[in-house]
């Protein structure tokens, strides 16, 4: 898994103001916590995080005054709309400990064509050592059925990892295919438009 070394700044100033101010300098507030530690109120640089979270459940190596602290993300917050960092929950986390994260799940083979494949859970929670935390698993879908499914007991799991989602969790279903005939609308044969046609005829009769 990834491990992104970032430097931190310890926060001095608290509430709504002063975590704008910090947006507008490029920063973005931050706690870190666990451990029974004093949670500790720092910024980092939004740039540099925003490219580190976009590695799944990355650890970030964070140097505050010269101490390194190894975190693991716990919650991100971002804007609504724009999709800004705004705040994030950093969770310690020591080498060799284990942790319970969720991990994507990927599919590999291919299923009957006839199916739709449907996603019902894209991750699942396993408990790993937190600096062997897998990018993503795998669950073979190859030879699947229209009406079967593949469940979280089924992905398959490296070595010292464990699934702590329910077995029988469906990660994956192929649906089956509706056949949907569409009939074109039949027009009954009517005497409207000969009626229509002679109208004219009747009319001038009687002039």
């Amino acid at each position: 898994m990834a491990e992104v070394s970032i430097k931190g700044a310890t926060r001095t100033e608290f509430g709504k103001g002063a975590s704008r101010r910090a947006r507008v300098a490029g920063q973005v507030p931050a706690v870190i916590y666990g451990h029974g530690e004093k949670p500790v109120h720092i910024t980092l640089p939004a740039r540099e995080l925003g490219v580190a979270l976009k590695e799944s459940n990355v650890l970030l190596n964070i140097d505050i005054d010269g101490k390194a602290e190894l975190t693991l993300p716990k919650s991100v917050v971002r804007h609504p709309i724009k999709q800004n960092l705004e705040h994030i929950d950093l969770v310690l986390v020591r080498r060799g400990e284990k942790v319970v994260v969720a991990v994507p799940v990927h599919t590999e083979g291919k299923h009957d064509p006839d199916g739709i494949l449907e996603h019902q859970h894209n991750t699942v929670e396993v408990e790993c050592e937190a600096t062997s935390i897998p990018k993503f698993l795998v669950i073979d879908i190859e030879g699947m059925t229209a009406g079967t499914s593949r469940f979280a007991s089924d992905v398959v799991l490296p070595a010292g990892i464990t699934l702590i989602s329910p077995a029988n969790t469906v990660i994956v279903h192929l649906s089956e295919r509706s056949a949907i005939v569409e009939e074109a609308p039949v027009v009954a044969a009517t005497d409207a438009p000969a009626d229509a046609a002679a109208a004219p005829e009747a009319e001038k009769k009687d002039e």
